[in-house]
């Protein structure tokens, strides 16, 4: 979710005084940040996944599930062993928004051994099983993006009625006591963005058209207290409206962190990762249903904009310019705008706005006009909380001010400079992933994408496209069944000058571009994953890279499940999450064919998820046989991985002695 800092938080009208202050010292503090640490190298290449769970309750008797509001009371008791011995964890815990969902890291960060790959679904499972010790009877830790029918009538254990006239967000259908209530930041956050906007949020879903739908669909909000304030958004014609923060910040992912060698590395990463955000999205779309009724998208990005847009009329383009400075063209949670290393230049091709002032201060300090640029752009954003006893700070030692604004930029990908006074280097933050129903899709979509930052790093790749053909994909990446219907811009040459002259990469070259010729196409999922004729696909070059590698046979195993997976799911061998949800709802007894996702149906269908994800039950349309050897105890790989590298040592200094001889 961000930074989380404790204290007393100011309100709106107190927060935007001091707007232009949080500004300049945030620039401050990362010119401090940048000049210290800017030439610092050979950072260890780490990882680490983030799975954000929700928590529900089954009542059996009535055939109805809810959301359970005790993050509050099991996250101390999470946390715990972190504030006993920190150094010594093998889970993390940190509250989310709302007070239904737990995030869980592993303790320590993954590093550069193969057999780590092995520990990632062991460790998700038992952050499953951690919180599942803490709940009740009936109730259940689920992964998945979205709970059906938040925001429907009594959806949360227990329950709360919306208070429109006075919560903080004015939500006819998020209650103000769903929001994680142990910490401030939450609902300042969910204020804040409504009196900054003027209005409430406001999105309007289109709603999936069947035989029995009413034509045209129209919801009739009065009968939840809307009292038709022009300054307000409403309902419109086939759609299902959403009003809360919560209804966005409320749905969970799976996102992954990489810590990069410098910070030169972490900026390649940021911009080669930057193209894959939308495909990963596409793969892992697990989003269909909303606020009880089955919609006609499949993925929760867009909602997640606007839930959290805080963009007044004039910035929005509704108005003129008078009292704000910028046209801005997208919500503070988007995709990314720019890319940000020096030879990426050239695929930036859409305006962004930037603060001029804090450009021009972090070009005189050294910075990079690629850098800076990305830096002022996220600048021209307000602060949304601010608290009292972080107002005054030494920016040489402190970078909360400039975490205050680049943590609530929330984009598809994130750069993160190295917090103060840590061993922790420069990072990047890979952010769109949806969450799926099984620790093993999770793991196996985090070890795709890792594997796959490790092989773009190792062969030197380029999958860069215009950003405007990724702001494309992106909308493409959340369409119904988007991995079979739609088609995304995508590099037909993936090899540079640096790449070397392998097999597979050879037929990554094979499409060596002539002159002026368009270095993308369209391309289906499954192209860009399996390949074809005209394209090397990009679990060949996965492969590749392990078949260069000293692999442990379980681990070896365990990869070779997960890219199975992947594999069949873009050939559409195997349903994403959405599709199987779509499927098992439109086959329900219960369902009458008009879209209506009823308390009955989503009981059951949750009911079969906690099932799939304990292993109680198979899904063969969703996932293989999942027999991956995954496991927490790694010691005896880890034991021969060692061996290895004392003979490689031995061997290299065999030579170098003979060399010398020579």
């Amino acid at each position: 979710m961000g930074l989380l800092t404790l204290g007393h938080p100011f309100n709106w009208e107190e927060t935007k005084k001091y707007a232009q202050f949080i500004r300049e010292h945030g620039i401050e503090q990362f010119i401090h940040i940048y000049k210290k640490l800017k030439d610092r190298r050979n950072d260890c290449l780490k990882w680490g996944d983030e799975v954000e769970f929700l928590m529900v309750h089954f009542d059996h008797e009535k055939k109805k599930v809810y959301l359970v509001l005790k993050a509050h009371e099991v996250l101390p008791i999470l946390m715990e062993p972190e504030h006993q011995n920190p150094n010594d964890c093998i889970t993390l815990w940190r509250p989310e928004y709302a007070d239904y969902m737990i995030e869980g890291t592993p303790g320590k960060p993954y590093g550069h051994l193969p057999v780590h790959f092995n520990m990632v679904e062991a460790n998700m499972r038992l952050r499953r099983q951690q919180g599942q010790q803490l709940l009740g009877k009936d109730e259940y830790v689920l992964s998945t993006s979205n709970f059906p029918r938040n925001g429907c009538s009594d959806f949360t254990w227990p329950v709360h009625k919306p208070t429109p006239s006075t919560s903080a967000s004015a939500s006819l259908f998020f209650p103000d006591e769903v929001i994680f209530p142990d910490h401030p930041r939450f609902k300042t956050l969910t204020r804040n963005i409504r009196m900054r906007r003027t209005a409430k949020v406001a999105f309007n879903v289109p709603i999936f058209i069947d035989k029995n739908t009413p034509r045209p669909f129209i919801e009739d909000l009065s009968i939840y207290g809307h009292d038709s304030d022009p300054n307000e958004s409403t309902a419109i014609e086939d759609h299902v409206y959403l009003d809360a923060m919560g209804l966005g910040m409320g749905c969970c992912c799976l996102q992954v962190t990489f810590q990069a060698q410098s910070i030169d590395e972490a900026r390649f990463l940021y911009d080669q990762l930057t193209p894959l955000t939308p495909i990963m999205l596409a793969l892992s779309a697990s989003s269909p249903i909303w606020r009880g009724y089955l919609a006609d998208i499949d993925c929760r990005w867009n909602v997640l904009c606007a839930m959290v847009d805080d963009r007044t009329p004039e910035e929005r383009g509704i108005e003129p310019l008078k009292n704000q400075q910028f046209r801005l063209y997208k919500s503070r949670y988007s995709s990314v705008d720019c890319y940000i290393s020096p030879d990426s230049a050239m695929y930036n091709d859409i305006e962004i706005a930037q603060d001029e002032d804090a450009f021009r201060k972090l070009t005189e300090h050294g910075i990079d006009h690629l850098l800076a640029q990305h830096i002022a752009h996220l600048f021209v954003r307000d602060t949304l909380t601010l608290f009292e006893e972080q107002l005054h700070l030494d920016d040489t030692q402190d970078t909360d001010h400039f975490e205050n604004i680049n943590s609530t930029n929330w984009q598809s990908m994130r750069f993160k400079p190295p917090p103060s006074n840590s061993d922790i280097g420069w990072r990047v933050e890979f952010r769109p992933t949806e969450l799926q129903m099984t620790d093993f899709e999770n793991a196996a979509l985090v070890t795709f994408i890792v594997l796959l930052t490790r092989a773009i790093m190792t062969y030197n790749l380029n999958l860069l496209i215009p950003i405007s053909n990724v702001d494309e994909n992106m909308q493409s990446a959340q369409q119904r069944d988007a991995v079979l219907h739609q088609k995304f811009h995508f590099r037909k040459c993936l090899s540079t000058m640096k790449t070397p002259d392998t097999p597979c990469m050879a037929s990554v070259q094979q499409s060596l571009l002539q002159e002026n010729e368009c270095e993308h196409r369209l391309m289906t999922i499954n192209e860009i994953i399996n390949g074809s004729n005209e394209f090397v696909g990009l679990l060949k070059v996965i492969q590749e890279y392990l078949s260069n590698m000293e692999v442990d046979a379980d681990t070896r195993c365990t990869i070779n499940q997960y890219l199975n997976l992947i594999s069949k799911r873009a050939a559409g061998k195997l349903m994403t999450n959405a599709s199987w949800m779509r499927h098992i709802v439109t086959n329900h007894s219960a369902y009458k064919h008009d879209s209506v996702v009823n308390d009955e149906i989503t009981y059951d269908l949750l009911w079969k998820m906690k099932k799939i994800s304990t292993g109680e039950e198979e899904c063969p349309k969703v996932l293989p046989r999942m027999s991956s050897k995954t496991t927490l105890d790694i010691s005896a790989a880890v034991e021969k991985e060692n061996e290895l590298e004392v003979k490689r040592s031995l061997m290299n200094h065999h030579n170098h002695e003979e060399k010398t001889d020579l």
